[in-house]
């Protein structure tokens, strides 16, 4: 098993959405003999890409997974997302891989998602090639796509092949370190050929450039080059891949998937170029403790997607991290320290399932299906020697959307459907807002939002309606009173009594609610004031102007009376509540909403229309930073105003906008919004 791991490669394939990254997939597929049809995104015919979902939007929502062999060696592959909607959990996705392949589109470039992807790739500390896709399309420029790489994150390439043409012209690549040139042909194909005159000078150039950034993995290979002004293929390949090892070096290659054109060169340098899973850095759990990633190690795994499948249930997705797994086997849950009956093991090519009759070791991908207590993110190891890899960091959810049956009644069967969908999708968050009553489903847009509806309703057979949540509005005080609640009341025997004077003044923003007891002299028992504490509590929650909750104020009870018989706890509970409605009145009351901090990623040219239209939605730019021509421009925007943001910066940018928003403070509201709300308040009540 160890010759065979030392040659296996496990690589994710990274990149924003549109880069080709399922396409690229389907042709290594192709490629490697593991599929007999090249599918098309356009026609919904690729392998990885099966959801209805998917098929219908031409684009992949959920991570897709396969293997294949080449020159005799197994490859495990992860197609990820490259939507913004649907990258959440990419930093679990990577904790599967050994390497990273980053996608770039020839005519598109470096956008700034790719650069929020890259990062992410940068923080898992994977090994990385890219490839350079779409030579053939129309405005394709290879030159700009490259060079993105290096000015806009910072990456430090070996060029392996040099494209022959671009546009309707791509043809062919030249092997830049072998100095050879290939022509593709109509099955994918190389026909050697002679390096093109006009490319020949160029062609030289990259081969010397390649050859000092490799030379500067190695010292020994340094002294070499410094000595003898060359290296052979082999010392060259030998130090690009301690440089890919080592993380300095990203070698780079070229091709135009949905034309199968590079499909071979690629396959070929992802062996020679990439590590093994031997060669991973060793796992640490939370406390340091090393886990080598080898066979003779204690065997342990790491869950990292979860999938839900019509016939097997819930299937789980993990990555071997060290020693072996055979099926039948029976494994502890570290996580919650559950004993595991593991079953067949399975290949995934899409939805295709295949068993693995044979024990696997470190680097390989496999599903285990109806797993009890098993999520993603659990580690599951040997009984014996246990080990918990920690889960990643999860970006928050970014907005909101409330959830309704169609037919009233229905709202625990709507609540039953979507819950089901939180085991494999962990970027989706659904809570009941106890202030507001509405059932909340939280994601990381509003596009993931819609689709998770949707799967819900072609699952579970459900009907759902997607509403603009409450947003959840404040009320406080600017001013101060002294008042009276006296609540007394006589209907035949024992009456209700209770009395207090309280002092009601504002707080400073955030500070919440205070209560003190300024009773001297016993003229309201000691027994009575918490009651009068908790009247005003209560009568807080339901507001004055607009039934929201009243924040940031402070109340003083000093004075009252009260009656031996007729006084209660009841009877000081209402008076509190009474005093506190007479005071609010007095206070001058204000409406408070929510200011959201707003992080929005654009490329430069757009950054003028987005702080238009930032102030233009109430809100308040803090500044702005650009890198490599891209922009981040912070503002504080009220909530209301960013319920429908994400469509407009996507239709405001062209889909290269990105943004994320988390709650930053409570401010006044201008008078006109109050007036609404108030309005509209007074409606639902009616």
């Amino acid at each position: 098993m160890q010759d065979q791991l030392q040659k296996q490669r496990t690589f994710a394939l990274i990149g924003h959405g549109g880069t080709g990254k399922t396409s690229l997939a389907e042709m290594l597929l192709f490629t490697a003999g593991s599929i007999t049809r090249l599918g098309k995104i356009e026609e919904g015919t690729t392998q990885l890409d099966y959801e209805p979902e998917e098929t219908k939007r031409r684009g992949s929502i959920q991570p897709g997974f396969a293997q294949f062999a080449w020159q005799k060696n197994l490859n495990f592959l992860i197609d990820t997302p490259g939507d913004n909607n649907f990258i959440g959990d990419l930093p679990f996705l990577l904790q599967g891989a050994d390497n990273a392949v980053l996608v770039i589109d020839a005519v598109d470039g470096v956008k700034p998602l790719t650069k929020k992807i890259w990062s992410e790739a940068v923080k898992a500390e994977l090994p990385a090639m890219a490839f350079i896709n779409k030579m053939d399309r129309e405005r394709a420029n290879f030159q700009m796509a490259y060079q993105g790489l290096i000015d806009i994150l910072g990456i430090k390439p070996v060029l392996l092949y040099l494209p022959i043409g671009s546009e309707a012209n791509f043809k062919g690549v030249v092997d830049i370190l072998a100095e050879k040139a290939y022509l593709f042909e109509e099955n994918g194909e190389l026909k050697p050929t002679d390096i093109p005159e006009d490319l020949a000078e160029e062609a030289a150039l990259t081969k010397e450039i390649a050859v000092e950034n490799i030379a500067e993995s190695s010292e020994e290979l340094m002294e070499k080059y410094l000595e003898e002004g060359a290296l052979t293929e082999e010392e060259m390949y030998a130090g690009l891949r301690d440089g890919v090892l080592q993380r300095t070096l990203v070698p780079v290659c070229v091709g135009a998937a949905i034309q199968n054109m590079g499909g071979i060169p690629f396959l070929n340098a992802i062996q020679s170029t990439m590590v093994s899973p031997l060669e991973h850095n060793p796992w640490l759990d939370a406390d340091g403790n090393e886990r080598p990633s080898s066979t003779e190690a204690p065997f342990a795994a790491f869950v990292f997607k979860t999938i839900a499948d019509p016939f097997a249930g819930h299937l789980s997705i993990l990555r071997v991290l060290s020693g072996t797994l055979a099926p039948d086997a029976t494994v502890l849950n570290a996580s919650k320290e559950e004993k595991e009956k593991i079953g067949q093991l399975l290949f995934l090519e899409g939805k295709k399932q295949t068993p693995y009759k044979q024990e696997v070791g470190p680097g390989a991908i496999v599903a285990v299906a109806k797993l009890k207590n098993t999520s993603t993110g659990d580690t599951l190891c040997a009984e014996k020697s246990t080990f918990v890899l920690p889960k990643p960091e999860l970006s928050p959810a970014i907005i909101s959307y409330a959830l309704a049956a169609e037919e009233k009644g229905e709202e625990d069967k709507v609540f039953a459907a979507v819950q089901k969908l939180l085991d494999e999708d962990i970027n989706l968050r659904l809570e009941r807002n106890d202030e507001t009553g509405d059932m909340l489903l939280s994601g990381m847009g509003q596009l993931h939002i819609e689709l998770s509806v949707e799967k819900a309703k072609r699952r579970y057979k459900t009907n759902i309606v997607l509403k603009t949540p409450k947003i959840p509005y404040r009320e406080t005080i600017k001013g101060k009173a002294q008042v009276q609640g006296r609540h007394k009341k006589q209907s035949g025997g024992r009456g209700q009594f209770g009395d207090c004077w309280i002092r009601m003044e504002p707080n400073p923003r955030g500070a919440g609610y205070e209560f003190l007891d300024e009773i001297v002299g016993g003229s309201i028992p000691r027994n009575y004031i918490p009651a009068v504490d908790k009247g005003i509590q209560e009568a807080a929650v339901h507001g004055f102007l607009a039934g929201y909750p009243m924040v940031d104020f402070k109340v003083a009870v000093y004075d009252g009376s009260y009656h031996t018989v007729d006084s209660s706890e009841m009877a000081f509970k209402i008076a509190g509540s009474l005093a506190f409605k007479k005071a609010v009145e007095q206070c001058n009351p204000i409406l408070l909403e929510p200011i959201m901090l707003a992080s929005v990623f654009i490329p430069d040219e757009f950054m003028g229309d987005v702080i238009g239209d930032l102030s233009s939605r109430r809100g308040r730019v803090l500044g702005s930073d650009s890198i490599s021509g891209i922009t981040e421009v912070k503002a504080h925007v009220p909530m209301a105003e960013m319920m429908q943001y994400a469509p407009d910066l996507r239709s405001m940018t062209g889909g290269q906008g990105t943004f994320t928003m988390e709650f930053a403070l409570y401010e006044e509201c201008p008078p006109p919004v109050t007036e609404q709300v108030i309005a509209d308040s007074k409606k639902e009540v009616e």
